[in-house]
């Protein structure tokens, strides 16, 4: 792709057409820069784009937007694939994309600091070395909107040192970075500091300042969190002083007039307790001497700020900082005060649980938003969530005094909340809040809360005051107590009488029907929770037989609850529905028409545009589920759902729905797999199967490595037929060829063995066992050479031990005695996996009583310690141990849009035993196998077996006498 004015002209015309109304034809316009984004120099095309100012700023930040993604899916170079950007274009994009972003309008300036982000990521500071000498070299351009660009780009760089793992790669890059930027950086905030005092009464000039200096105070939490630097160790007064003084300095300039939004001097002062909360936490000692006034200065934000939500990121923080202090033993003595105490409950805790009016507004006009903080734990920079963090650190010294305190407040709230019902019911909520949130001790996501603190009684509680709403004849009257009532059933599930989760499930089908979107979400979490309770004892407390009269009423209310508006894609009533599936089994088939025609319905209408991952998860499980369930009984119900299914599956495989397409593979293998034959439907499917295009997303590989061998399985003469062979194996050389996938490659493999004729194979053979070797040769692995040594040995008991040794031997002569001593001798003990050691062990057994070569000929001195490594795979522990310096390649996601592979925990396929009804034990089978070699060759075998190891002689006599044969 040469850089000229026709490319550019052509790729600015497929941008504008990628912001078309028309989605039709948009996807072509997206798909054509698909087609074309392997071309060399289309990286640089699309920075050229960003850069010609005679282009509408739309199709230029449109450039940048798709540079942005185009490195993100690939800069990374993967192993065992080719490199998708050529080395010429990665230096070029490096060498001009620094200054390119700096002199960028800040919303294409925004989309190049991320890919800068992403290749540094990658490439920083090893293949980068110039990067940060040409950051730090802007710092003294004087120009705000370069300096910006530069500090974004940097934040955005190191922030993942937030979350790293501590290693010495780590800890180099980090120093690397300090000598580089501490002293620059702290330069920077002093100079950004002096600025703020001088332009505070300048509108404009005191914003920009304050979102640099928020900048900068967020590159000082990622190059602290790690460890303390000795620079800043040596620099603490500094920082500290200019952290105080900002966080006490008011400026009337930038105070918001809207409530929601959050101004510069709030995002400023949360990121400052953010990082004296670090200091507090982790570097106690050195921060000791500043912490008095920061708490001084905290706690006069805390009770000076207002309730409206623009505040809400400042006071979680704040609270935060003081949750962080309260936790540290050093710091107990400010705490210990009962009129500190009560202060703190008062004018922190309590004033930040009410549920505002904008928290009522969240729970009506936002309900998903309302849902992911409240039950999903996204709430960590809410008030109520920090407020119960505070609590939780004050109780870790003053539990006691703490509980009294709020057990007054539930008391007086649930007093004034009598006093008035409909006027109310805020306390109400407040109370039974600070009840479910106060009165968990412990809890996992799993089972809820665990353990308790004695706040209240929570049977007593829950009958008195939480049980009312649930029975209350009116759903949908006050669904913020409906909600709270649904949600203190969920989270002391494991802790209440089972009594009470049997009375009430039916209740909580009925809530499915609720208005409130959020209450009949929290009615569906909470039954597929309460469906997997377990009593103390491991036990289940809900039976199939206690769903099973309200089997009807549970299906239709959960299928409605997802038709109601806002609702259509609700993970939680999907989820529900297959937790139901498991749990009451055989007992949904009489409703299976219903179920698979309302699945359907969803599938065809999210597979228009996925949207949300969890729910489409949890649908194709559910469909997993139910072909399991109503399949078990009847196999004709197999063309039931094929009839159903195929043809929204062929409309998302015909439209490549990259998010579906291995959920489709997956649903295709288990439907195939309950056949006796391959229905002519699938065979039309497969030649499509082979084509390279689909192997090229890793997310397809495994779901379609399952269909092929199904479809080899159960139609072996009609891929034969097929004339595909050729094809068919093509793919098992590329999967062969990469370390990642290789496995995968010998399962193809081993189902053409097994069920194909080897006649229609001879052809091919040789070519098969030359692709293996060469990949032995160029890069042998542990996990590589315990594929291969189950696939020769399954090879030995499919084609015969001796076709075996003469295809080895016919690539080198005497090159099977080198598998046996490199590979058989020394690798056997590291086979795992029951059916692996068990095909193993058959193979081996064969080689040592089937083969002449190996009792008569040039093999035999390998014979007794060939029988010797196979007593160990037997009855020593598996060897674990990989080669010092062997490199081994995680199986990871494929970076960007390329869909990974999501595993159906309902599609799990029963291990397939190539030897079922003929070879039960292998132990007998071996000792029934030297039995009839000894009766063909007298005398021979005794001698070799006496020098077999003591321990492993003593083995194999055990074998012998069970199987009552001798040698």
């Amino acid at each position: 792709m040469e850089v000229n004015e026709e490319t550019l002209a052509a790729i600015a015309g497929v941008l504008h057409k990628t912001l078309c109304d028309d989605l039709q034809e948009r996807k072509t316009a997206e798909k054509s820069l698909e087609s074309v984004e392997r071309n060399q120099n289309y990286a640089v095309v699309l920075l050229t784009l960003v850069d010609m100012d005679s282009l509408d700023m739309i199709i230029r930040v449109s450039a940048s937007i798709t540079f942005k993604n185009f490195i993100k899916r690939n800069w990374r170079i993967i192993d065992d694939e080719p490199n998708r950007i050529s080395d010429s274009d990665r230096s070029t994009v490096k060498s001009k994309i620094v200054d390119l972003m700096l002199k960028m309008p800040e919303q294409i300036q925004r989309q190049l600091s991320d890919a800068i982000s992403i290749i540094g990521r990658e490439d920083f500071p090893d293949k980068w070395h110039d990067l940060l000498p040409q950051m730090v070299s802007k710092f003294s351009s004087g120009d705000f909107h370069v300096i910006n660009g530069v500090l974004r780009t940097a934040h955005s760089l190191f922030k993942r040192y937030r979350h790293e793992f501590k290693s010495q790669t780590l800890w180099t890059e980090i120093k690397l970075v300090l000598d580089n930027f501490a002293a620059p950086i702290t330069e920077l905030m002093k100079a950004m500091t002096d600025f703020a005092q001088q332009h505070e009464n300048n509108a404009d000039g005191i914003k920009v300042i304050y979102s640099s200096i928020t900048l900068i105070a967020k590159l000082f939490y990622s190059l602290n969190f790690q460890d303390l630097p000795e620079y800043f160790e040596d620099h603490i007064k500094q920082w500290m002083d200019h952290f105080h003084k900002l966080l006490t300095k008011d400026i009337p300039l930038l105070h918001t007039t809207d409530e929601d939004e959050v101004g510069p001097l709030e995002l400023l002062r949360s990121q400052i307790c953010d990082n004296v909360a670090l200091y507090a936490q982790k570097y106690d000692e050195e921060f000791q001497p500043f912490l008095p006034d920061f708490v001084t200065a905290i706690w006069n934000l805390l009770v000076t700020t207002n309730e409206q939500v623009k505040y809400d990121l400042l006071v979680s923080k704040a609270i935060q900082f003081l949750a962080s202090v309260a936790e540290r033993p050093h710091y107990k003595n400010l705490f210990e005060s009962q009129d500190v105490l009560t202060g703190i409950c008062e004018k922190v805790i309590i004033s930040n649980m009410n549920f505002r009016p904008a928290d009522e507004e969240l729970f009506e006009d936002n309900p998903d938003e309302y849902i992911r903080r409240d039950i999903e734990g996204s709430d960590i920079d809410t008030r109520r969530r920090s407020a119960c963090d505070l609590v939780g650190s004050l109780c870790k010294f003053f539990e006691e005094a703490v509980i009294t305190i709020f057990s007054g407040y539930v008391q007086l709230m649930l007093q004034e909340y009598a006093k008035n019902p409909a006027a109310n019911w805020k306390n109400k909520d407040m109370a039974i809040y600070l009840v479910t949130s106060l009165a968990s001790k412990s809890k996992t996501a799993k089972h809820g809360t665990t353990e308790t603190r004695q706040l209240v009684n929570i049977a007593d509680f829950f009958n008195v005051n939480i049980a009312p709403d649930l029975v209350s004849p009116s759903i949908d009257d006050v669904p913020v107590l409906k909600a709270d009532a649904i949600k203190y059933l969920m989270t002391f599930r494991s802790v209440l009488p089972p009594e009470i989760m049997k009375t009430y499930v039916p209740r909580l089908i009925t809530f499915l029907t609720a208005q409130s979107p959020v209450v009949h979400t929290y009615a569906a979490h909470a039954l597929e929770r309460a469906f997997t309770v377990k009593t103390p004892e491991g036990k289940p407390v809900l039976h199939a037989d206690d769903i099973k009269p309200h089997c009807q009423q549970l299906m239709d209310n959960l299928f409605l609850a997802m038709n109601k508006a806002g609702s259509e894609e609700n993970e939680y009533a999907m989820k529900a529905l297959m937790r139901s599936f498991s749990l009451l089994q055989e007992n949904i088939i009489p409703y299976q028409n219903f179920i698979l025609k309302n699945l359907t319905l969803k599938l065809k209408a999210v597979s228009k545009n996925p949207s949300k991952p969890h729910f489409n998860h949890y649908l194709f499980e559910s469909l997993c589920l139910s072909i399991r369930i109503c399949c078990k009984t009847n196999s004709a119900h197999v063309n039931l759902f094929e009839q159903e299914l195929f043809p929204p599956f062929q409309e998302i495989l015909l439209a490549d729905v990259q998010e579906f397409v291995p959920y489709v593979f997956q649903i295709m293998s288990i439907l195939l797999e309950k056949h006796d034959t391959c229905p002519q439907a699938y065979m039309e499917l497969f030649p499509h199967l082979l084509l390279p295009v689909l192997w090229e997303r890793t997310g397809n590989i495994p779901p379609l490595v399952r269909l092929l061998m199904a479809l080899i399985q159960k139609g072996p003469q009609q891929v034969v037929a097929s004339q595909k062979l050729g094809a068919l194996l093509g793919v098992f050389q590329k999967l062969i060829a990469s370390k990642n996938h290789d496995h995968e490659g010998f399962y193809i493999l081993q189902s053409m063995i097994e069920h194909i004729n080897p006649t229609a194979l001879q052809d091919f053979v040789g070519d098969i066992f030359m692709l293996l070797f060469q990949r032995l040769t160029s890069s042998k692995t542990t996990k590589y050479v315990k594929n291969l040594l189950v696939f020769f040995s399954l090879y030995a008991v499919k084609y015969g031990s001796s076709s075996l040794i003469t295809i080895v031997d016919g690539i080198q002569p005497k090159m099977f005695g080198m598998v046996i001593e490199k590979l058989f001798l020394l690798d056997m003990q590291k086979i795992s996996g029951h059916m692996e050691k068990k095909i193993c062990a058959v193979g081996v057994s064969k080689i040592l009583t089937e083969a002449p070569a190996m009792l008569e000929g040039d093999y035999l001195k390998q014979w007794t310690p060939l029988l010797q490594a196979l007593v160990g795979l037997f009855e020593l522990p598996e060897d674990e141990s990989i080669p010092d310096d062997e490199h081994f390649i995680e199986i990871e996601e494929t970076p960007g849009y390329q869909a990974a592979y999501s595993q159906l925990a309902f599609a799990g396929k029963k291990v397939h035993d190539p030897f079922a009804g003929t070879v039960d034990n292998p132990k007998l089978f071996l000792a029934q196998s030297l039995s009839k070699l000894s009766s063909a060759h007298p005398g021979k075998l005794s001698p070799l077996v006496s020098t077999l190891d003591p321990a492993a002689l003593q083995y194999l006599q055990a074998y012998i006498q069970q199987a009552n044969v001798s040698i």
